[in-house]
């Protein structure tokens, strides 16, 4: 079965009703994408926990190795890994009990959706969680 975005509307539910966001693949280099995205919602006051087994600390956050070291519940798994390496991170996000997966603009994959949709978790692929925020919440979360 294809992929369907969800509609514009099921986004901005999405991101109204999210708090927290542990961001895989989140680097610690403020020249990467994934850490501009992530300093930019963490402005807009969502929490930002950094999934990186490289780091530490990562935008004033630890760093956790994987989603299962995270020790708070996650609203959004926000994913900035190549498509091939997702379907474990579905697998995770699912036993974690987040409630969406969120692959950034660029990485779809047919697998990892429907893992992470099989589990109950809402799922966005392709796209990017800052420009989503941007538009349908321009004026900040209600």
């Amino acid at each position: 079965m294809a992929y369907v975005h969800p509609s514009r509307e099921e986004i901005k539910r999405i991101l109204e009703q999210s708090a927290t966001i542990a961001v895989v693949g989140l680097s610690d280099d403020p020249s990467k994408t994934s850490y501009m995205v992530s300093e930019a919602m963490q402005r807009k006051g969502y929490r930002i926990i950094p999934v990186n087994p490289n780091a530490t600390v990562i935008l004033g956050e630890k760093a956790y190795a994987s989603l299962k070291d995270v020790p708070e519940p996650v609203d959004i798994v926000n994913v900035f890994r190549r498509p091939e390496h997702t379907p474990p991170i579905a697998k995770e996000a699912v036993e974690i009990g987040a409630k969406t997966l969120w692959l950034q603009l660029g990485i779809l994959n047919e697998e990892t959706g429907a893992i992470a949709a099989e589990g109950g978790l809402r799922v966005v692929m392709d796209r990017c969680i800052k420009v989503e925020d941007s538009i349908l919440l321009p004026n900040g979360k209600s």
